[in-house]
C-alpha cells in the first residue's frame, strides 16, 4: 500500500476514504486553498501562544517566520492551537498538566493531516510536553523554543527571572527592602517577553533538546526578541519540510545515546533539576530507560562549565553572544556521544564541525578550569529515599554538605504556609526544615514547593540557608541546599511519611546518603500507626492524574502514556 501524504493522512473515519478526502478538501477550500496547494506537504505548526504565558509572546511571529519557511521549500503550513502552560499560571502546578498537554499535542499531531510537525514553545513544562507528545506520534517533528528573555536593571545591577526573583524576595522577607523597593524590582525582573534569561528549567530543556538532536543547531539561547530566533524559525520551517520527504521521525532521532547527551549537557550547564524528571518522561515514550545511578556516575566526571546563575554569574543573552551549546559541546569533548542523528538529517558530530569557530569569551569555561567540578547533581539515597533523591550540588552551600540537624516537619503545603513564619516556630540554623506531602500524588501535580523559605525570624537573623528536604521540585532558577524528588513519596506511604518533628536528619553528599537516625524498630511502629489514605479525587483529570502519574524516578508520566503502555504497579 502506498504511503499516504497529505490531504490523504489521517482521514476521518465515515466508511468510504474517498468520501472522507472529498468532503475535507470542501471544507478545507472554504479557506481559500486551491488543489494545486492541497497536493503539498503539509506541515503542522503547534501554537502555544497564550495571553497568560509571557514565554510564548513572540509565538505569532515565530509561526510566520515557520510559515514562510514551509512555502519557500515548498510545503502548506497548517498552524494549531495546543494547551499552553506559564509556570506562575498554571494551578494548582505546571507539572500537574504537563501530561495533559502530551496527550494534547499527541492526539492532535495524530488526528490531523500533517507530514512533519514545528513544535514551538519555551516554558519549563512546555517544551517536554511538545517532545513527550511528538515522540509518541513519531510523526517528523522538530523542535523551535520561544528563546530567553533580556536582562533587566535596578539600580546599577543587572537582574533578570527568575533567580533574582528569589534572591530580592528572601532579602524582601528578611527587612533588608522595603514595599517601595521590591516594586520597582518587579518591573525590571522580565523586561521582555521570553523564557527566564537563566539557566532554569527552560533554558536547561533547550539546551538539552538541541543536544538531543531534536532542535536545529544554535537554537537553544538566541533571545526572544532577537532578529536571528525569527531566521532560526524560518530556517525551522523549511527544514520540516525536507524531514517530511526523509521521513525523519523521532524514533531515529530520540535514542538511548541521545539521551545521554542531553543529561550530560544538563550536568554540564549547571541546569535545572526538573530537566532530569522531564528527560526520563521523554525517554520512556521511546521505551528507553534513565537510570538514576548512572545518571550520579555521569555527574562524577561532568564539571559545571557554563558560568550562569543560579550556579554562576551570567544570564542566557550572554551565553548566545558566546556561542551557545557548541562551546560547550567542544569542550566536553569525548563525553558526548557525536555519532547521533540529529534533525539535520547528519549527527551531532557534523554539526558541530559546521558550527562557528570558538573564541575567547567568559561564560563557557575550559574543562580544565570549571564553575564546580564536583558535578551538578547527586542522586541520594538511603532510609528516607530508598527510591532516590536530587540535590542540585552546585547551587547549594558547601558548608551544609555534610550536616545532621533535627527535623521541623511541615505535613503539607498548607501546614508549612501556616507556620514558616511563626516566631514561635521551633527552629535553628541547623535545623531540616522537612515537607511532605508535595509529591506527585500528595499535592498533587508536585509542585515547586522544594525551595521552602527560611523561616522569617531566622532570615532576618541573617541565615541565607538551611538543609531543606522534601518530595517536590523546585525552580531550576533556585538555589540552596534543598534535596527534591524525595522517591517514594510520603503521599504513597514512603518514609518521608514517617519523619517526626525532632528526629536527627543526616545529610551526606559526598557519601551520597539522606537518612533518618531513627531505629528500624521505630519506624516499623510507627509505619503501623499511620492512617489510613483519605479519599481520593472522584471525577476529572484530577482522577486521571491520580490513578495514572508515577513516581518522580519514573519521570512523572502516566503509566498508560510510556512505551510499554499501562503498569499496574503506578505510584508504587
Amino acid at each position: 500500500m502506498a504511503h499516504k501524504t497529505g490531504m490523504q493522512k489521517a482521514l476521518a473515519n465515515y466508511g468510504d476514504a474517498a468520501f472522507s478526502v472529498f468532503l475535507r478538501k470542501a471544507f478545507i477550500k472554504a479557506m481559500g486553498y486551491t488543489d494545486d496547494a492541497l497536493e503539498r506537504p503539509i506541515i503542522g505548526i503547534i501554537n502555544t501562544a497564550s495571553d497568560y504565558n509571557a514565554c510564548h509572546r513572540n509565538v505569532p511571529d515565530l509561526i510566520e517566520a515557520v510559515s514562510r519557511g514551509v512555502l519557500l521549500s515548498g510545503g502548506i503550513p497548517m498552524s494549531f492551537p495546543v494547551i499552553s502552560i506559564h509556570e506562575s499560571f498554571a494551578s494548582p502546578t505546571s507539572l500537574y498538566l504537563r501530561n495533559l498537554m502530551a496527550m494534547d499535542v499527541e492526539e492532535m499531531v495524530k488526528a490531523q493531516p500533517m507530514d512533519a510537525v514545528v513544535l514551538i514553545g519555551g516554558c519549563d513544562k512546555t517544551v517536554p510536553a511538545l517532545l513527550m507528545g511528538a515522540a509518541s506520534a513519531n510523526i517528523p517533528a522538530i523542535l523551535l523554543v520561544t528563546g530567553p528573555m533580556l536582562a533587566g536593571n535596578w539600580r546599577g545591577e543587572r537582574v533578570g527571572a527568575c533567580t533574582d526573583c528569589r534572591r530580592f524576595w528572601a532579602r524582601f522577607r528578611a527587612g533588608d527592602l522595603d514595599e517601595g523597593q521590591i516594586a520597582e524590582v518587579n518591573s525590571e525582573l522580565a523586561p521582555t517577553v521570553g523564557t527566564c534569561g537563566v539557566m532554569g528549567t527552560a533554558s536547561t530543556m533547550a539546551m538539552a533538546t538541541e543536544a538531543m538532536g531534536m532542535m536545529l543547531p544554535g537554537g537553544a539561547a538566541i533571545p526572544a526578541v532577537f532578529a536571528e530566533r525569527r531566521r532560526s524559525a524560518e530556517r525551522t520551517g523549511a527544514r520540516a519540510v525536507a524531514m517530511a520527504a526523509e521521513n525523519l521521525t523521532p524514533d531515529k532521532i530520540i535514542t538511548p545515546a541521545a539521551i545521554r547527551n542531553a543529561l550530560r549537557v544538563v550536568l554540564a550547564s549547571g541546569g535545572s533539576t526538573n530537566a532530569l524528571i522531564h528527560l526520563t518522561a521523554i525517554a520512556g515514550r521511546r521505551g528507553i530507560s534513565v537510570s538514576l545511578d548512572e545518571f550520579d556516575a555521569m555527574g562524577r566526571q561532568t564539571p559545571v562549565l557554563i558560568d550562569l546563575k543560579p550556579s554562576g554569574q551570567h544570564y542566557m543573552e550572554d551565553l548566545h553572544e558566546a556561542g551557545g551549546l557548541a562551546p560547550l559541546l567542544r569542550e566536553l569533548g569525548d563525553l558526548i556521544e557525536g555519532n547521533c542523528l540529529t534533525v539535520t538529517g547528519r549527527t551531532l558530530a557534523d554539526n558541530l564541525a559546521d558550527a562557528p569557530p570558538s573564541f575567547a569569551q567568559h561564560v563557557v569555561r575550559p574543562i580544565s578550569d570549571p564553575v564546580y567540578s564536583g558535578g551538578a547533581m547527586a542522586i541520594l539515597r538511603g532510609n528516607l529515599a530508598p527510591g532516590g533523591a536530587v540535590i542540585k550540588q552546585a547551587a547549594a552551600s558547601n558548608a551544609l554538605m555534610n550536616h545532621v540537624g533535627p527535623a521541623m516537619v511541615f505535613s503539607d503545603l498548607a501546614d508549612l504556609a501556616a507556620r514558616i513564619d511563626s516566631d514561635d516556630l521551633d527552629v535553628t540554623a541547623d535545623s531540616v526544615l522537612v515537607l511532605r506531602n508535595a509529591g506527585p500524588k500528595g499535592a498533587p501535580g508536585m509542585p515547586e514547593a522544594g525551595y521552602l523559605p527560611i523561616p522569617r525570624k531566622l532570615a532576618r537573623q541573617g541565615v541565607k540557608d538551611m538543609v531543606r528536604i522534601s518530595d517536590a521540585r523546585m525552580s531550576g532558577t533556585a538555589f540552596g541546599s534543598i534535596v527534591l524528588h524525595i522517591t517514594p513519596e510520603a503521599a504513597v506511604g514512603g518514609p518521608l511519611s514517617l519523619v517526626q518533628t525532632g528526629d536527627l536528619i543526616r545529610l551526606d553528599v559526598p557519601g551520597r546518603r539522606i537518612d533518618m537516625l531513627v531505629d528500624d524498630a521505630e519506624l516499623s511502629r510507627r509505619k503501623a500507626a499511620l492512617p489510613s489514605p483519605g479519599p481520593s479525587a472522584t471525577r476529572g483529570f484530577e482522577w486521571l492524574h491520580m490513578h495514572s502519574v508515577l513516581q518522580a524516578d519514573r519521570g512523572c508520566d502516566f503509566n498508560f502514556l510510556t512505551f510499554e503502555g499501562i503498569d499496574e504497579e503506578a505510584g508504587r
